[in-house]
């Protein structure tokens, strides 16, 4: 496949967004120190930002290269269903009544759990909920499991009755991890399965048979493990209590739930799920007493650095899928699981449902390989963005170093290779 300058500068400015998001602390820095440009520094350190600024030096290089035409053709080419679905879903999850009902459920499931403190709580969320992610979709599930976390766990902040940062850098880590291969119990809410699903004929029974129990045994190894690891730090810290709930009406509860869902099964309709949205928006302010902040900048951050990931993941086929081709079926798994950690993993699987005549070893490895590798770095898989934009806050500067991700999410890789390969 022959790269002309478009394609060679896409995959350079690629390059350069990946080293971007590992500087991005450097970029806080930066803005404590020259206060008169603070503002851009910031922007710059804006890890949901990066891809999207990246993005458009791409579509103005097109410009300049091909004409304005060009750029916008290649704009209007590419999808952006799924950012504006993650969006979406984003916002829905993190509403009161649907979060309110998540937390009771946990809380019955935490109560039946002889545990101290914060133990019961925290297994229960990173083993149970990265599990619903294959039937809510893995953003929602990332979505409710980050505000969880954040609210009860991690919102004690830096006292000395707070989180250690090696706590939180490994929860963060465990919660990629567990979310990336926890949506694969089913065929449509993991974006690397969804990609390969319906051109493989993979279906329910195919994906429990074959991928999902093994995903989830690997969920509740890494939940326990790094439980026990810090079993000391957590049965010390109590659940942060969020008080007394406002009395939430049951039909509002199941009118959130019945949005949930419409939107979960609509996600490949953008004009369907945007709809619902709008009329979700009405409700909302119908009932605001009944819900808090919705959480759109946030949403439209994820939406903005998704967006970004498709613009610039458009100029990449060209080296990606003769390299993954040119693998046999073993070494494909541990270069999937390898690549994903500096390109989405959805973008991968895609390419490989582009090709003919793979043998069935070879998409289980390339598949298995995608989803084992998406907690390695943020855009490593689609919901890990909605993680960090709930999560960063409670980290020091306001920021996650990607150094630290990649460091806390190699034990529980590692769980999830083991469990794909050997059993």
């Amino acid at each position: 496949m022959a790269a002309g300058p478009i394609e060679i500068a896409g995959a350079v400015l690629f390059a350069i967004a990946i080293l971007h998001t590992f500087a991005a602390a450097a970029c806080e820095r930066l803005a404590r120190r020259f206060p008169a440009h603070a503002g851009i520094w910031h922007l710059l350190g804006e890890v949901e930002v990066v891809f999207g600024f990246w993005a458009l030096v791409l579509v103005a290089f097109i410009a300049v290269a091909a004409g304005p035409d060009a750029a916008i053709a290649y704009l209007d080419g590419r999808n952006f269903t799924e950012p504006l679905f993650v969006f979406v879903v984003m916002v829905i999850a993190a509403t009161r009544p649907i979060l309110n009902a998540t937390r009771s459920v946990l809380g019955v499931l935490a109560r039946w759990l002889p545990l101290p403190g914060s133990m019961a709580m925290y297994f229960v969320v990173l083993a149970v909920v990265p599990l619903l992610g294959s039937f809510i979709t893995e953003p929602a599930a990332m979505t409710l499991a980050a505000l969880i976390l954040g609210e009860r766990l991690f919102a004690a902040g830096p006292s000395a009755a707070g989180l250690s940062v090696r706590l939180k850098y490994a929860t963060l880590g465990v919660l990629f991890v567990n979310v990336s291969i926890g949506g694969t119990l089913t065929p449509y809410a993991a974006p690397p399965v969804l990609m390969v699903a319906a051109a493989w004929d993979w279906d329910l029974p195919f994906m429990l048979a074959n991928i999902g129990w093994k995903a989830a045994l690997a969920v509740l190894v890494n939940a326990a493990g790094v439980t026990l690891l810090f079993a000391k730090e957590l049965a010390a810290q109590r659940p942060v209590e969020s008080g007394e709930p406002a009395r939430m009406p049951f039909a509002l509860v199941l009118v959130h739930f019945a949005f949930l869902a419409g939107v979960v099964l609509s996600a490949h309709h953008s004009a369907v799920f945007l709809g619902l949205f709008l009329f979700f928006l009405g409700v909302t302010h119908a009932y605001a007493r009944f819900n808090d902040r919705l959480i759109l900048r946030e949403g439209l951050l994820v939406g903005f650095f998704l967006a970004g990931l498709v613009v610039l993941g458009g100029q990449q086929a060209w080296w990606l899928q003769p390299l993954l081709l040119a693998m046999s079926s073993d070494a494909v798994f541990y270069g999937a699981t390898a690549l994903t950690a500096v390109t989405d993993n959805a973008a991968l699987t895609y390419l490989g449902s582009l090709v003919t005549g793979l043998s069935d070893e070879f998409k289980y490895a390339l598949v298995t390989g995608a989803v084992a590798g998406g907690g390695l770095t943020v855009i490593a898989n689609a919901p890990n963005p909605a993680g960090m934009a709930i999560l960063k806050g409670h980290f020091d500067g306001g920021a996650v170093s990607a150094g630290g991700l990649l460091l806390a999410a190699l034990a529980p890789t590692a769980v999830a290779v083991a469990a794909f390969r050997l059993l």
